[in-house]
């Protein structure tokens, strides 16, 4: 599994864990009052909601017992969520996101994949505020 995945996986997880729904949402029923083989209707479930990824991860650090600056920077993100942010993870992170800088200037590296970590979520479905995309 790759670093952004894991990362991807913490976020959209834990989201689905809180807004799990507590029953399954009813099958339409075809006119006769026979219920409707969604395969053979034109029936599809309503699309999932964008994950809130501010939300989330807000939640996630006030349970934290560290102070955690997961908005500006990736070691804290990642330590937020139990994911190993030692450098070499992180220049593992920047080479599979398409970080083409110096990867040993960890500053600037770290910078980069942040905001890119932030983009790639809101590509895969997540909202995320444009403080921390931009």
């Amino acid at each position: 599994m790759s670093i952004f995945s894991s990362i991807k996986d913490a976020i959209f997880g834990h989201e689905a864990k809180v807004a799990a729904p507590a029953a399954a949402p009813p099958k339409p029923a075809a006119a006769s009052g026979i219920p409707a083989n969604p395969a053979n209707a034109n029936w599809a479930p309503p699309p999932a909601a964008p994950v809130d990824v501010e939300n989330v991860l807000t939640e996630l650090a006030a349970k934290n017992p560290q102070k955690l600056n997961w908005r500006a920077s990736i070691v804290d993100l990642m330590k937020l969520l139990g994911i190993d942010s030692s450098f070499a993870n992180r220049k593992s992170l920047a080479q599979e996101l398409g970080f083409t800088g110096d990867a040993n200037d960890s500053a600037s590296m770290n910078v980069w994949l942040h905001k890119r970590v932030m983009q790639e979520l809101e590509k895969n479905g997540g909202k995320v505020p444009a403080s921390l995309t931009s």
